[in-house]
């Protein structure tokens, strides 16, 4: 696979580092990542995936921009209310690297279609806000071992984790929790939204380079008020009914 002289100049930062250099950013052109859900985690994980070279993007979700998606959703802007948003983030996708492909995919993943919504990709990054949609994406996953890069935010504080089998996530929230926050209800500061996707692209971007060490079977936990973050071990669940027959 070779690069033309826009894209060597493009991604001149990552050639030169031990870490990804030439094999690394084939890698990173030959890649599909699919983005569940393009709002507070998916939007900005999109636009770092997509400046960093990866060669297809598949954008599912089934809303289209609101207003008061713009104070975080920065793939967005005024001109996109009411647009589909895999549709709006096509468009803002290809300006800013035209040598990515997009794949809009303007549906709920849900247990009918989770697996054909997945298929071929390298990596599935899932920012969806609500557990039915992650406990899907997570099962389908497992059962098609694509790694599953998870990122959630609420109010001040968000995390990231890496699954790739077992544990899966199912394994950290065996349950819906009965009060389960949303950022609707509780609100999120804007910018946390940023922090959270950025760390979502590059857990990405590090398993398909496989560039340092990947927050696999690991939950990454940031605190923006204290400006402080943890990380902890995620332990397999002996009963967990996705990954246990594994």
């Amino acid at each position: 696979m070779t690069f033309s002289d826009d894209e060597i100049e493009r991604y001149a930062r990552h050639l030169v580092l031990a870490e990804v250099g030439g094999p690394g950013q084939q890698r990173l052109k030959a890649a599909r990542v699919g983005l569940i859900g393009l709002g507070g985690v998916g939007a900005p994980a999109a636009l770092y995936l997509a400046a960093a070279g990866v060669g297809t993007l598949r954008l599912i979700d089934d809303d289209a921009v609101a207003l008061s998606n713009l104070q975080r959703q920065i793939a967005f802007d005024v001109a996109d209310i009411g647009r589909p948003k895999v549709e709006a983030g096509a468009d803002a996708l290809a300006a800013l690297n035209p040598h990515v492909r997009i794949e809009p995919v303007a549906e709920r993943l849900g247990e009918a279609n989770a697996a054909r919504l997945i298929q071929d990709c390298d990596v599935v990054i899932d920012g969806t806000d609500d557990f039915a949609t992650r406990f899907t994406a997570n099962t389908a996953c497992v059962a098609a071992h694509i790694p599953l890069v998870s990122g959630a935010l609420g109010r001040w504080s968000g995390q990231v984790g890496v699954f790739t089998g077992r544990p899966c996530y199912r394994c950290l929230v065996p349950a819906a929790p009965p009060d389960a926050e949303t950022c609707a209800r509780v609100g999120v500061i804007g910018a946390l939204a940023g922090v959270v996707g950025s760390m979502a692209a590059l857990e990405a971007i590090k398993l398909i380079t496989g560039a340092g060490e990947a927050l696999t079977g690991r939950l990454m936990i940031y605190d923006g008020l204290a400006g402080t973050a943890r990380t902890v071990t995620v332990a397999a669940d002996p009963d967990c009914p996705v990954c246990a027959p594994l």
